[in-house]
């Protein structure tokens, strides 16, 4: 597979921008980037030569925060605040399996790429007994949509009756998750270079897990090399959980634990203290933002231009589907983007930041900056094509700069999405898996979860 992209707006976004640049992939990586056409010695035997002309070329986005299952079940508690709407849907995700699992993880997959993404992350941590492997449901859709993928295997232990919010249903013993957790790494992570698929460990929230639970997890990630995950002060709820159990923040509870470090990375994290700012930059440890998931369930605005003002690696994720109803991802950069003006001033965050933290910033907070995140030789080809001019994007035009005018305007349309050198989408449609068919298996997914939850609600 070897594609030659031609005149297009290039924006590298570690190495400054070309406005009619050139794209040479060979097989799944980046060979060449650089002003004008590309020159003939670089071009491979045989590629196939794309006129982008009027096309905005970027990074494929990092997606670092998501809950794939919850497609199935958006549209419930509208109105409540994280710990309500938690307790609302527990009882339908009490009764989810492994086929609707895998029809949710596919409608939700498709519409990451829809948006730009190539590389998403999924946090699932709940596992009713006896439904089905619902892991990996998730891997195999990834697979088959042919997105690269990092799950994270979550976890919970700490039911109602020991004092946590989830019904003791949904919530596994210490034994098993971590039995569980450590086959899942032998089964699936992938740690070599361009990798489709990596495990991390993910106990779900500090009022879901025991102490135990956080301790050992994060012994078992060390021990195996791959990297942790959790959610983390993402409401004043949790902060008063964390005070009256503990005796401190959130952050301060977890870096107690030794869950501040360059191989975590925490999602949320909307409710920081100024020692909390500085303590996770000085340790390394990345940051999910989330912000549509944060205004819907009316968490708060995560103090994102102070973390990067600190030095923290700060990526962007869409949360779960049914926090966020049909939330794209390049969406959200518009979303941080404005946010963080609205709280902190226009020049709070610049919509060429925003596109970083969406693309390198995200690679940052996976542990893969060195492969993905930007357009650079020797990068893995991840590539998003937007137009910005012709069918389908005729009023584009009127702003002069093409990343004002994917940052600040309505998503435009994905004229391409590249995947390590795969053409997962083109024409604004998914070609890896039919996109009407894969819109109706996440239909079908949120009937049959419904129906198996009918009880319930």
């Amino acid at each position: 597979m070897s594609t030659v992209i031609e005149n297009a707006y290039v924006v590298t976004v570690s190495g400054g921008e070309h406005t009619s640049g050139h794209i040479v992939v060979d097989g799944d990586r980046i060979t060449a980037v650089g002003p004008g056409p590309a020159p003939a010695a670089a071009v491979p035997e045989g590629a196939e030569r794309v006129d982008a002309a009027g096309h905005l070329a970027t990074p494929g986005l990092v997606n670092t925060h998501h809950h794939l299952y919850q497609w199935a079940s958006q549209g419930l508690a509208t109105d409540g605040t994280l710990f309500e709407w938690l307790t609302t849907l527990y009882k339908p995700w009490s009764k989810m399996d492994a086929e609707v699992v895998a029809g949710a993880a596919a409608a939700a997959l498709g519409w990451l790429a829809k948006s730009g993404c190539t590389t998403s992350t999924d946090h699932h941590y709940v596992f009713p007994k006896g439904r089905g492997d619902l892991f990996a449901a998730e891997i195999d859709a990834a697979a088959e949509l042919g997105l690269r993928f990092h799950p994270c295997r979550g976890s919970m232990d700490l039911g109602r009756s020991q004092g946590g919010l989830p019904p003791d249903e949904v919530v596994e013993d210490l034994d098993t998750i971590l039995a569980e957790t450590e086959a899942a790494i032998d089964r699936y992570h992938d740690p070599t270079p361009g990798s489709m698929l990596r495990v991390a460990v993910a106990p779900c929230s500090p009022f879901s897990v025991t102490r135990d639970l956080l301790v050992e997890s994060a012994r078992l990630a060390r021990d195996r090399g791959v990297r942790l995950h959790t959610h983390l002060a993402e409401t004043l709820d949790e902060e008063e959980y964390t005070r009256e159990h503990f005796g401190t923040t959130p952050a301060e509870y977890m870096d107690g634990l030794g869950w501040l470090g360059g191989d975590v990375w925490l999602a949320h994290c909307v409710h920081l203290h100024d020692s909390d700012i500085k303590r996770i930059a000085e340790t390394g440890t990345g940051i999910a933002h989330c912000p549509s998931s944060n205004a819907r369930l009316g968490a708060g605005i995560a103090r994102v231009a102070h973390l990067l003002e600190a030095g923290a690696p700060v990526g962007l994720g869409v949360d779960g589907a049914a926090s966020a109803e049909l939330v794209p991802l390049a969406g959200e950069i518009r979303q941080a983007m404005y946010m963080q003006r609205a709280r902190y001033g226009p020049t709070a965050l610049t919509a060429r930041r925003a596109l970083e933290i969406a693309t390198l910033g995200g690679a940052r907070c996976l542990g893969r900056a060195d492969e993905i995140g930007s357009l650079e030789p020797g990068k893995l080809a991840d590539i998003a094509l937007w137009r910005l001019d012709g069918p389908g994007a005729e009023f584009y035009p009127a702003v002069d700069d093409p990343v004002v005018a994917f940052a600040f305007g309505r998503t435009p349309p994905l004229a391409r999405l590249l995947v390590g050198g795969r053409t997962v989408v083109e024409d604004d449609t998914l070609v890896t898996v039919p996109q009407d068919e894969v819109g109706r298996r996440g239909a079908a997914a949120h009937r049959r979860l419904m129906e198996l939850a009918r009880e319930l609600l």
